[in-house]
């Protein structure tokens, strides 16, 4: 049921239009004044607001102003006895939905209160499906039943709901900003901006503007005030991604924001304050940075509040089947279910990973693509990682804690390496032998073992 505020001095247009819509199946609350109504709407939540114009106190242009400071999304509809062009005018401007003239027909306001109200929904169900596709963002796409990963759950649950600092760290593709999202959409900062920010992929000037705006003519081709990124994000979540490529006098005005949560543009005279929550990220030991005079060493400790800290793939690779199962169902894009063989995903268990869960997403869609069967097998997967070097990551250069099976790590090495050697040679048994370094018959005899055709 909408709920509607119904504001008027006059008690005949109050209670005609509190009747009228408590008919139509409306939850109706009236008000006499301006004042009244500003204590219902910052104390209830209304889908809705009709208000008169001219009322003694508080006009409607001042109730306005108000209900879209307290909910940008609640609906208004102006109405008055005493029409003119600039008060409908400034009415619009600030964001009032109708501007409608007494005497009003019944049914013309009953269709304009309704379709209002549709549009009201539909914002609504807009919003609820931007957060459901955020809160997936949050931790759906977050894969992993290891302990390690486990642990990295609890500490995203732990500070979402904190003002504090975040330093992500981990090696490239561990899901650096995955972790900054679902730190920002699980927080009670969901609703506002969530900005991110590639320090790395920047110049130190450009960088600079982009990151605190700039003032018409504070360099050449400034011909407009413009505002920066730490102002976007203002009173939601400011991601800064591979901090470490900035620069020591861009650093310390970093230092500036988070110590002081105020900064200048570019060539301005006033101070800017901002409520943003930080979070940080880098792929590089920052302690290091500090000690090789990289990096400053008081910033270090402000981002570093709490770090959270991805281990690389190789590290928990119990989570490889599971991420596998979910990179074959995100890629599916209208084509039938895949299965993996298990002879094949052991080698995707094998392989070291460097570039982490990003490079095995990346395989597993370019094996989506290519391989026209059902089932991929132990061939598709040696045929889309065939940019290695024969041998090279197939056998893992660390022993998990978990363990594991030596042969048949062995195994998958030496049928990947046999399958290398035919595609080489273009299937020319005597030549790929000789590849391998082994006789005619040890090749045959491979091949026979592991049912080559």
């Amino acid at each position: 049921m909408s709920k509607i505020l119904v504001i008027d001095d006059e008690q005949g247009m109050r209670d005609f239009l509190s009747i009228m819509l408590k008919k139509e199946g409306y939850d109706v609350v009236a008000a006499e004044n301006g004042s009244d109504a500003l204590k219902a709407v910052q104390t209830e939540i209304f889908d809705l607001v009709i208000s008169d114009v001219k009322m003694p106190g508080l006009n409607g242009i001042d109730v306005l102003k108000t209900v879209k400071e307290v909910s940008s999304e609640t609906i208004v509809i102006m109405i008055t006895a005493y029409a003119t062009a600039e008060t409908a005018v400034e009415a619009m401007k600030l964001g009032a939905y109708d501007y409608i003239t007494k005497p009003f027909k019944v049914d013309e306001i009953k269709l304009i209160i309704q379709k209002a109200l549709e549009k009201r929904h539909l914002r609504k169900e807009n919003i609820l499906l931007r957060r459901e596709i955020e809160s997936r963002a949050g931790f759906e796409n977050f894969i992993g039943k290891s302990e390690a990963m486990q642990k990295v759950f609890s500490l995203i649950r732990q500070v979402a709901d904190t003002r504090s600092t975040v330093l992500i760290t981990g090696e490239s593709g561990t899901g650096k900003e995955l972790v900054a999202r679902a730190v920002h959409f699980n927080s009670t900062r969901k609703d506002r901006p969530f900005v991110t920010v590639n320090c790395g992929a920047l110049p130190e000037t450009l960088l600079e503007s982009e990151l605190f705006g700039y003032m018409k003519g504070a360099f050449t081709g400034a011909a407009a005030n413009k505002q920066g990124l730490f102002e976007a994000a203002n009173s939601g979540t400011i991601f800064l991604d591979e901090i470490s490529a900035t620069t020591p006098a861009l650093q310390i005005k970093l230092l500036r924001v988070l110590q002081e949560r105020e900064f200048m543009r570019l060539g301005g005279t006033t101070e800017i304050k901002v409520d943003v929550r930080v979070i940080a990220a880098s792929n590089q030991d920052l302690l290091a940075e500090v000690s090789k005079g990289a990096f400053r060493e008081d910033l270090f400790y402000r981002l570093n509040v709490i770090q959270i800290h991805l281990p690389a793939l190789r590290d928990r690779r119990e989570d490889i089947p599971v991420l596998v199962d979910f990179f074959l169902n995100k890629f599916l894009s209208g084509k039938d279910q895949k299965k993996i063989t298990p002879e094949a995903l052991k080698m995707l268990m094998s392989y070291r990973w460097a570039g982490n869960v990003r490079e095995l997403e990346n395989t597993i869609e370019r094996l989506m693509i290519l391989s026209s069967d059902d089932t991929i097998g132990l061939e598709h997967v040696s045929d889309a990682v065939k940019n290695l070097q024969p041998g090279a990551e197939l056998i893992p250069l660390e022993i998990p804690e978990a363990g594991l099976n030596l042969e048949a790590l062995l195994e998958n090495a030496e049928k990947a390496l046999l399958q290398k050697a035919l595609d080489k040679t273009g299937g020319v048994k005597t030549e790929a032998a000789k590849l391998l370094g082994l006789s005619f018959r040890s090749f045959r005899h491979r091949l026979q073992k592991y049912e080559f055709s």
